[in-house]
């Protein structure tokens, strides 16, 4: 136990709203308090409690080191752009593809070694190449010189391991004649094929990351109702992600951290600067991939972390090394992350500092330290103990006008100084406070 002092001055507190009431409550105490149609979809429970997770982008085009989907050169009739690689190249890609080194066990030993929680495979992305033996398509992982399954292996390494399984699959086609033209019915009984594929040949499917760049808000491009009552049909406890005509389970925001929201979502983040693997891809430092961890805690929210495997079916080494740091931090600090819901101190706009909470116990973690002392908003509650998670000691004083932390300087952590306040009261009770 670490020495600690907690001076107590309060003779009045706030009364906290009552969760549920609504009678005068404001936008954002609303948004402050836990959703109730999330409260009543129990598979939500598990991803909640998850935080984080490894997204894989892959496929033949690790063989060129660009950009998986947005490097093929060609028309894209559902939104405007166009790659550097000429289609007819691209897409002959996968006659070379060959990952004899890809092991899924280690993969799925990898991410838990990580410390993630669940694991979400591209089996499609919008250049229309199929990781998986589709029965509706010859462009597929099948018809390469590798011939397996990916997703079926991968299916099998998570089942095997107990570790929670999704599939990224593409509304959008760029390969598919028939997409976006007056054909389009037509793409549209493949696609819900697809899916129905990977929703019955896999075994459990906890996730489906539905990506599109074009029709989200618009159910009738993907036939959207028809679609979504088939997958809760072939998998009731799957969630969804909101890309596919904004119908699904929890947002997300792509490539930086959701602001602070009780409504579930997942930040989508790369390690490195692209989404499939490119040599010599600069990676972000131990620093920025735990604070990015945390900062999506503390508001509420996951992390969805993105490697790209080389085209030898391996995670980069360096991308490895990284993760196994990400996880001997989490061996030690993970309570502060897993089971915890966001707040109720909302990250600090100049990322000084997030919290997270479970029980009756607030975790304050503290990245910078402007001043010698972190002071924080008022809580309608007592603080009983404090102490220092990452080692050390602490001064809390507690007033009606503020929180004030003090940690000695010995003491502070360069990644996370994480100071653990206990209250007399259940931590989510407390509305958020900025």
């Amino acid at each position: 136990m670490t020495k600690t002092q907690v001076t107590l001055i309060s003779a009045i507190w706030f009364l906290a709203v009552p969760f549920l009431l609504c009678a005068g409550e404001t936008s954002d105490t609303k948004n402050s308090k836990i959703d109730i149609k999330e409260k009543e979809n129990a598979n939500m429970q598990w991803w909640r409690e998850a935080r984080f997770g490894m997204f894989i982008h892959w496929g033949p085009v690790s063989l060129n080191g660009t950009e998986i989907g947005w490097s093929r050169k060609g028309e894209r009739r559902d939104c405007n752009g166009t790659g550097d690689i000429p289609a007819e190249e691209y897409d002959a890609l996968y006659t070379k593809f060959n990952p004899v080194k890809f092991d899924a066990n280690e993969w799925v030993r990898i991410a838990q070694s990580a410390g993630m929680r669940y694991m979400v495979l591209v089996a499609k992305h919008h250049d229309g190449f199929s990781m998986f033996d589709s029965k509706l398509t010859e462009y597929k992982i099948t018809n390469s010189p590798f011939k397996r399954d990916v997703c079926a292996e991968l299916a099998k390494a998570c089942h095997d391991a107990n570790m929670n399984l999704g599939f990224y699959y593409s509304p959008p086609d760029w390969y598919h004649p028939d997409f976006f033209t007056e054909n389009h019915d037509r793409y549209i009984k493949f696609m819900h094929g697809q899916v129905r594929e990977l929703l019955t040949n896999y075994g459990k499917v906890d996730i489906l990351w539905f990506d599109t760049d074009g029709g989200e808000n618009k159910p009738e491009t993907w036939d959207a109702q028809r679609l979504v009552a088939m997958v809760r049909e072939l998998q009731p406890q799957i969630l969804m992600t909101k890309r596919c005509a904004g119908i699904g389970d929890y947002d997300t925001p792509e490539q930086h951290v959701g602001g602070f929201r009780r409504q579930p979502w997942e930040s989508c983040i790369t390690i490195c600067k692209k989404w499939s693997w490119k040599p010599n891809d600069k990676m972000k430092s131990l620093l920025e991939c735990l604070r990015t961890l945390i900062l999506c805690a503390g508001g509420d929210g996951n992390l969805l972390f993105n490697v790209g495997p080389m085209p030898t079916g391996e995670i980069e080494p360096r991308q490895v090394e990284r993760l196994m740091e990400m996880g001997q931090w989490l061996t030690k600090y993970g309570e502060s992350i897993y089971g915890t819901r966001g707040g109720p101190f909302k990250p600090d706009k100049g990322k000084r500092f997030a919290s997270t909470c479970k029980g009756n116990v607030i975790y304050v973690h503290i990245f910078t330290w402007s001043d010698e002392i972190l002071k924080m908003p008022p809580i309608p509650a007592k603080i009983l103990n404090s102490t220092v998670l990452t080692g050390g000691t602490t001064t809390v004083m507690q007033t009606d006008d503020d929180i004030e932390i003090s940690v000695p300087a010995a003491d502070r952590d360069a990644i996370d100084t994480i100071v653990v306040l206990t209250l007399d009261k259940p931590a989510l009770s407390i509305a958020a406070l900025p």
